[in-house]
């Protein structure tokens, strides 16, 4: 198998795309495939639900209960209405069941789903296992299974090998699985990084297809950081924090009505708090490549499309997607997105570098100097921990997206001011951000046990 640019970016909903896009999808997949057993479908009458590790520590805070109990009623995270589907998780606490795959009666509801958050499966930190009930209570079926980060979701006999072992079976179609291959077929062929990855996105799609698509999500990242700006008010969770992007938006537009490029910094940034406030209060956003990272890569191509001058936005966009999708695609299959596995430098860091090296090439970076700003800019989230307050993606979550998107921009500077020539590969710097995380304490990935997640808890805060 090779990545996909629309692996790397699926229109969901927030707050979390391991926590809340995942669970629902392997909760839509496990309703799907039990119900559709003929010999197991028509003796289900009940299911039981456990999660396990960051998945139980976090999950009131990052809404993994409802997106299980939305993903068993069939809910999918690019359709489903966040507002409506919330209403209809209160209604199956208060009447004491769901419609397993919207039409099997089950006991099940949020409250009754058991965690375990001191259990940490060693395949990985976001477990789940799905359990399919007769009417007397007797199991027919159990379904481990694993929410890797990005919304991606593995079965657990897929656990033991990495994606990149699984691609490399697929030679001929992958086109690259390495930075220094993607370095190598841009040369050979004299083509760009997007160009590469267009040749890999070819093997599903038209090019009217990866077009349309591409602009697609897009238009789902800027109506995003639309709604952000429109919307005030308090996030929800306990913590009380106020919603800035909105009056943000008024003083900045009354300051500078025509977004001038001395003010550019300030206007990325507000494109960056709108969207992950969005994604904390649960609104719907594009996954880049995680919903704990959604606003890096949108605030960097709103950059783009807003001063880079004689280029059609639309075709900024097409390009600036396909290589943040390229480089996106080495960290999942030879290191993780997820904050869970390998803490914050595997989503804000990961996205950061995508983000770089897309604006890079929009800017007009050779293949080496879009693979520097890349490497550069993971080269300084190297340890970034993942300890969101209260398991809510909002502090430091929000902020620390508008200072990626920055260094984002920064990088991509970095890179151009150079010759593409630079001490270490990305590919190093990926193994590097792999091993730091394996190395990292599981406090510090996305537990809510360490790190401001216990130093800065207010007395206040409601126990979840």
């Amino acid at each position: 198998m090779s990545i996909s640019t629309f692996d790397m970016f699926k229109i969901g909903i927030g707050p979390s795309s391991s926590h809340t896009v995942g669970p629902m999808r392997a909760a839509g997949l496990f309703a799907r495939e039990v119900l559709a057993d003929p010999e197991l479908g028509p003796r289900v009458a009940d299911v039981a639900v456990h999660l396990y590790g960051s998945l139980a520590a976090t999950a009131v805070g990052h809404g993994t209960l409802d997106a299980v109990v939305m993903g068993l009623e069939g809910a999918d995270p690019e359709t489903v209405d966040p507002v409506a589907g919330r209403e209809r998780v209160a209604a199956i606490e208060a009447e004491g069941g769901l419609l397993l795959g919207g039409r099997v009666p089950v006991s099940l509801r949020p409250s009754t789903i058991v965690t375990h958050p001191l259990t940490f499966l060693p395949q990985h930190s976001n477990g789940m296992t799905f359990i399919a009930l007769d009417a007397q209570g007797e199991e027919l079926q159990r379904r481990p299974m694993f929410s890797v980060g990005g919304g991606f979701v593995v079965d657990e006999a897929d656990m033991d090998r990495s994606i990149a072992e699984v691609a490399a079976e697929d030679e001929g179609r992958t086109i690259f699985t390495t930075g220094d291959e993607l370095l190598r077929v841009c040369e050979d062929r004299g083509i760009s990084i997007s160009e590469a990855m267009l040749m890999r996105e070819r093997q599903w799609r038209s090019d009217e297809e990866i077009r349309s698509g591409l602009l697609t999500i897009w238009r789902a990242m800027h109506e995003c950081i639309e709604r952000g700006t429109r919307t005030g008010g308090t996030l929800p969770g306990g913590l009380e924090v106020k919603r800035r992007a909105a009056s943000w938006y008024d003083s900045l537009s009354a300051e500078d009505p025509v977004r001038l490029p001395m003010n550019a910094f300030e206007w990325v940034s507000l494109a960056a708090l709108a969207v992950n406030e969005e994604n904390a209060a649960g609104g719907r956003v594009v996954t880049a490549p995680t919903n704990g990272a959604a606003g890096i890569v949108p605030a960097v191509l709103y950059f783009a499309t807003t001063y880079i001058e004689g280029v059609d936005p639309d075709e900024i966009a097409v390009r600036f997607l396909l290589t943040a999708g390229a480089i996106g695609s080495l960290y999942k299959e030879h290191a993780s997105i997820s904050g869970a596995e390998v803490g914050c430098q595997g989503e804000v860091g990961s996205a950061c570098s995508m983000a770089a090296a897309a604006l890079c090439e929009t800017m007009g970076g050779k293949p080496a100097q879009v693979e520097n700003a890349a490497e550069i800019a993971m080269e300084h989230n190297l340890g970034l921990t993942c300890d969101p307050i209260g398991g809510l993606v909002q502090i430091p979550c929000i902020e620390r997206n508008a200072m990626a998107a920055v260094k984002a921009i920064t990088a991509a500077r970095f890179a151009l001011r150079g010759t593409g020539e630079h001490f270490v590969s990305l590919d190093t710097v990926i193994e590097t951000m792999r091993q730091t995380g394996k190395d990292m304490h599981e406090r510090y990935k996305e537990t809510a046990m360490g790190g401001l997640a216990v130093t800065a808890v207010p007395v206040s805060l409601p126990d979840c």
